[in-house]
């Protein structure tokens, strides 16, 4: 007879990938769509030349796309292999899964239609990426990101094959069209097992680390910020959701350990910190996640 915590983590772990497969799958076709209808050259023209102003650009497109942490991962690989420099395009990453207007809406509700939750987290999240986009800017200005070339992302040769056959045919729509879903094919199964490994292991943390176990050492100003940023790396709940687990725990945290687990469960969580380590090279991923915890942890604190 199977155990009851076992098939609870079962359950658990279901749960995050209905949760999160619709947000992927349309990340993915996104993808596709950017490598067969966006060249180099119209990203060229939208990408503002001045690094400041293409930071800033990138943190509000945020807010036009409506996708989740693990979604937002193949659209920004896909970006950066077309062009589009990394002090830009990881900014993008992070607050498109915080900005977009269904995120902002499900905080506004979550938290009794009050405004300050809602503004102190898109606010926090537009700081938090214009600050790692400035550092990148001066700390990978020349670096290779990408783990690997976007042609490689298939491990499949008939696959690969072709794709290639479809970009060399005649640039007909019908022709692009038939490259985006075969691209999109190739993105879900080079992203999509980071996302089964990291549903499993966040299915198992959330069934045997107690949640009372965190509660109890998250008793001042910054253990209780760490301890909330710590639970939204566990749960790795979608974005469009954690506003209403966020909201029980309004009579045990402070407001800006609150805002903490809302920012940074989004930017950093188990399954998407997979997916970067599938997508980019480990430097970048882990200077991202060294930025953005001292990064959230401090603006935390001012709230």
């Amino acid at each position: 007879m199977l155990d009851k915590t076992f098939l609870q983590m079962n359950t658990v772990f279901i749960s995050i990938l209905i949760e999160a497969l619709p947000f992927v799958l349309i990340g993915v076709l996104i993808a596709g769509v950017i490598q067969m209808f966006v060249t180099e050259e119209m990203v060229a023209r939208i990408m503002p030349k001045n690094k400041v102003l293409a930071v800033l650009f990138a943190v509000f497109l945020g807010a036009i796309f409506p996708a989740c942490e693990c979604g937002i991962v193949p659209i920004t690989r896909r970006l950066i292999a077309k062009g589009v420099p990394v002090f830009a395009a990881i900014p993008f990453m992070l607050t498109g899964p915080i900005i977009n207007p269904v995120v902002l809406f499900s905080t506004f509700v979550a938290f009794g239609n009050q405004w300050d939750v809602m503004i102190y987290r898109g606010g926090l999240a537009m700081v938090v990426a214009i600050l790692v986009g400035f550092i990148l800017a001066v700390q990978f200005k020349n670096a290779k990101v990408l783990k690997n070339e976007i042609r490689d992302l298939s491990k499949n040769p008939a696959a690969n094959e072709t794709a290639a056959a479809i970009e060399a045919q005649p640039v007909s729509f019908f022709n692009k069209l038939k490259g985006t879903f075969v691209h999109a094919v190739e993105e879900f199964f080079s992203v999509g097992k980071y996302l089964v490994i990291g549903a499993l292991i966040a299915a198992g943390m959330q069934t045997y680390v107690k949640t009372s176990t965190l509660l109890a050492i998250g008793q001042g100003e910054v253990s209780s910020s760490l301890v909330m940023m710590g639970l939204a790396f566990v749960l790795s709940l979608c974005s469009e959701a954690d506003a209403f687990i966020a909201s029980s725990f309004q009579s045990t945290f402070t407001i800006g350990s609150i805002v903490a687990f809302l920012v940074y469960g989004p930017m950093l969580d188990i399954k998407n910190v997979l997916m970067m380590l599938g997508a980019f090279q480990k430097k970048l991923v882990l200077s991202l996640i060294g930025y953005i915890t001292v990064l959230v942890l401090i603006g935390s604190l001012f709230l």
